[in-house]
């Protein structure tokens, strides 16, 4: 089967994007952007073939294109569509595929449907990217909590920023979930350290193992 991966996050500008580049080259996936909402600037899409490097063919077209950079339900409403999750479906791949989502967990699609409700629709397993600044407990906590209530497999946290020990430790066992790994902040940001980052960060058989650590787990095996 086919490898499907959501990559999620606590909220928007997380860094789950970059998160999604380095882990679409790690695995030599293909990449897919449901709905993409701002125009203006580079996409996620257009962010992640460049960052990551990843060939043009690898990067799949996103179902809705929306003009204003706003939560989908509104950036919908002001070009004149309305999103139909029910279309939403997973596209078909030769290899695996990450699918990033937009903004946070609970980011409505539409006026009664959010991005978790989606991926609970899938089953597909998620990556939760979370920031490790001040004000991340509650956030990924929270997440978590959403996630939870919808019964959506998850693999685990991909911290992003600087280390915080106790943060990650915390948040992983009040979370009963595990740390995949934390991605620093880059600077320079680009393809060569990306992918150098990543693979000192992450490990490919947390991502391909297909099974995802259990959100009602009694303890934390991270």
């Amino acid at each position: 089967m086919t490898t499907r991966i959501v990559v999620t996050g606590t909220d928007t500008n997380v860094g789950k994007t970059v998160f999604a580049a380095g882990l679409t080259g790690f695995l030599g996936a293909s990449y897919w952007k449901p709905v993409q909402a701002g125009l203006l600037s580079e996409t996620d899409s257009e962010t992640v073939m460049r960052l990551g490097g990843i060939p043009a063919q690898r990067i799949l077209p996103e179902a809705w294109r929306l003009n204003a950079p706003a939560s989908p339900h509104h950036a919908a409403a002001i070009d004149g569509v309305a999103i139909d999750p029910e279309k939403l479906t997973i596209p078909q791949t030769q290899g695996p595929l990450v699918i990033e989502g937009v903004g946070g967990v609970l980011a409505p699609l539409t006026r009664t449907v959010t991005f978790a409700d989606l991926v609970a629709r899938w089953q597909v397993p998620a990556v939760l990217c979370a920031r490790t600044r001040l004000g991340t407990i509650n956030h990924t906590l929270l997440s978590l909590e959403a996630l939870r209530a919808r019964a959506v497999p998850v693999l685990g946290i991909a911290f992003i920023g600087d280390p915080e020990p106790e943060t990650e430790r915390i948040i992983c066992e009040m979370g009963r979930t595990k740390s995949l790994g934390r991605l620093p902040l880059l600077d320079p940001s680009t393809p060569t350290t990306l992918h150098a980052a990543f693979a000192a960060a992450f490990r490919t058989e947390d991502f391909l193992s297909g099974s995802a650590h259990s959100l009602f787990a009694g303890q934390n095996t991270g």
